[in-house]
């Protein structure tokens, strides 16, 4: 019988191996920069180009490799970190399986250069698809320098899957914060298509994150700090009123790794209940540090999973530290019963001494004669006509007669016939509200149900869609500009969404790096619902919702309908819901919402008289 059990070729191992090591050019980046960190640099740049789809480069000062490393760190699970299977619960390093290079170089075109401090000359090698075409001695700086390029080249299909430009360097912005939030005493520069996107130097942490997400976070942050025997914690949170409906500003970093834990961060959830509006989502930047040996980092292949030892003693320091601190600077609500107010002294009278009060009598004062005595309190009695002047008018002119109150006649209300007849006729209800969610009206055939939040976004993604195509939306200036500050990436996206959004009605009158100010919003829209919208539009490219395949102008339109559509649970009168069902009916596509869900539903009479049987 013919064996059919067989060793797979190299290069088909080591696609299958990056299929696990490298999703997109985000891992290849991750994978570089925790290399480079590994070898001790203290500068380090980032290079893409089209995001990371043609270049993703890595230039660090570091250690560099020999010439016999630099050759052997492109073989599968060849590692300077790992002696015996012990090791693994030790780690205090990112890298550590060997995996990556290899893996990479399966995949992509790949040029290394390095060269240690002490040698004269470096290594340059190049390999395309795991085959090494060239290794030369080359004259290069002190550390190492990883070009990789045309990822994918050699797996079409997986290229096939990867996401628009927008998509993939929002990823790649992702770990490069993710990388640069845990090591603050590390310079990073990331340059994307010739253009310098951030140029962090040495600092501090709370500085590293202002200088990642905006001058205007410094005043969002919380300082937490607590040091136990199972435990240390430092970092920031931020304040409850600068919550976001996205979770782009939260993350956990054990021992200088990042890391993503749903327990972990309901313990911070715990510790914001009742600060913080329904959907949105606290802001942390903590840094855990536990011994090596009660975690284990080799669950999940991109090495972001922990498994600790005892969750349940990390969740509780975690939530009553995070607690403290928002007590501790007053930003969470105290209670205290012992305490009076009213007893404070306030500041200015706290050195001054109490002096006793003097009472001054008049004992010759007689309030009953008239300028006798001298008084002490200044009354003075202005004289006044005599009671009989009160009176004058009353009677009429030579004649006493009293009046006659019967020919008194009251002013009323006219009556007005109904223009429709006698005015018998009720007006009957054409809807009603159900649930605060549904709107029910009726049809000859039986019932129509619609979803009030499905048919306002409906309504308005047509209304915005025309305003955009027709560059003829009005705007409603604001009585006082409206000054919004996010990052240097969200306002990137902002900037290149300006002539579309300035179509809808939206008017900006400056627009940087970290601030956006807006003198002019669409007719209807709120003040209070700008920055909501623009969160929901920021969130919305970064996710590349619904797709790659959709105009830019399309999606603006479906992320604003979507932040401005009234929700389930709000109460419309009579006229509100006869203009949504009007306004719904006069759109093209009434069937279904923006994102292709229902909008209602009929229930005939015979489905009705089916559940009477």
């Amino acid at each position: 019988m013919i064996d059919i059990i067989q060793l797979l070729p190299d290069h088909v191992a080591n696609q299958i191996a990056a299929g696990e090591v490298v999703q997109r050019p985000a891992s290849v980046v991750k994978e570089l920069l925790e290399n480079a960190i590994d070898a001790d640099a203290t500068e380090i740049k980032l290079i893409v180009k089209d995001a990371g789809k043609t270049l993703v480069q890595i230039i660090d000062n570091g250690k560099g490799m020999s010439v016999t490393d630099a050759r052997l760190s492109f073989e599968r699970h060849a590692t300077s970190k790992i002696r015996s299977a012990e090791d693994l619960f030790q780690l205090n390093t990112k890298g550590f399986r060997g995996e990556a290079l290899a893996s990479i170089a399966a995949i992509a075109h790949v040029d290394l250069k390095t060269k240690r401090p002490e040698d004269e000359l470096g290594t340059a090698i190049e390999i395309e698809g795991s085959i090494v075409k060239s290794q030369d001695v080359s004259v290069t700086p002190s550390g190492t320098s990883v070009a990789v390029k045309h990822l994918f080249f050699n797996i079409p299909a997986r290229r096939n899957f990867l996401k628009s430009d927008t998509v993939e360097l929002r990823h790649i912005t992702d770990e490069f914060h993710r990388v640069a939030l845990a090591h603050p005493s590390i310079a990073f520069a990331y340059y994307n298509n010739g253009s310098e996107l951030f140029n962090l130097p040495q600092e501090n942490y709370r500085q590293r994150i202002v200088h990642i997400f905006g001058s205007k976070t410094n005043e969002k942050l919380v300082p937490v700090e607590e040091e136990t025997e199972v435990l240390k914690i430092s970092g920031f949170v931020g304040k409850p009123e600068f919550s976001k409906k996205t979770k782009s500003e939260q993350f956990f970093f054990v021992n200088n790794r990042f890391i993503k834990s749903p327990y972990l961060n309901h313990a911070i959830n715990a510790a914001f209940e009742g600060l913080l509006k329904d959907g949105y989502h606290p802001s942390y930047f903590l840094n855990l540090t536990v011994d090596p040996k009660t975690i284990d980092i080799n669950i999940h292949p991109t090495k972001t999973e922990i498994k600790f030892d005892d969750e349940h003693t990390l969740y509780a320091i975690l939530r009553s530290s995070v607690k403290h601190s928002l007590g501790q600077f007053n930003i969470a609500p105290v209670l205290d019963f012992e305490h009076q107010s009213n007893f404070n002294t306030p500041y200015n009278y706290k050195d001054k001494t109490a002096s006793a009060p003097g009472v001054e009598v008049d004992k010759n004062f007689n309030p009953f004669s008239e300028g006798s005595g001298k008084n002490t309190f200044s009354y003075k009695q202005t004289p006044t006509a005599s009671w009989e002047s009160l009176y004058v008018g009353l009677e009429s002119k030579g004649n006493n007669t009293k009046p006659n109150f019967g020919e008194v006649t009251f002013e009323s209300d006219s009556k007005s016939e109904s223009i429709f007849g006698d005015g018998s006729i009720e007006t009957t209800k054409t809807t009603f509200q159900l649930q605060q969610k549904y709107i029910v009206s009726t049809i000859k055939s039986g019932m129509l149900i619609i979803d009030q939040n499905r048919a306002h976004q409906r309504v308005l993604y047509e209304k915005f869609l025309k305003h955009i195509t027709i560059k003829e939306a009005t705007s409603q200036q604001l009585l006082f500009p409206l000054q919004l500050h996010f990052t240097p990436s969200e306002t990137k996206i902002i900037r290149d969404l300006k002539s579309d959004l300035e179509h809808t009605g939206f008017v900006f009158s400056e627009l940087n790096d970290s601030e956006v100010t807006i003198t002019g919003v669409p007719v209807g829209v709120p003040e209070s619902e700008v920055s909501i919208i623009l969160e929901q539009l920021i969130s919305d490219v970064e996710n590349d919702v619904p797709d790659a395949n959709f105009s830019s102008t399309d999606l603006l339109a479906k992320s604003m309908a979507k932040s401005l559509a009234i929700k389930n649970g709000q109460s419309l009168n009579s006229n509100e819901q006869e203009h949504m069902v009007n306004s719904l009916f006069a759109c093209k596509e009434p069937n279904v919402s923006p994102t292709n869900r229902p909008t209602f539903i009929t229930l005939g009479v015979d489905d009705i008289e089916k559940k009477f049987m």
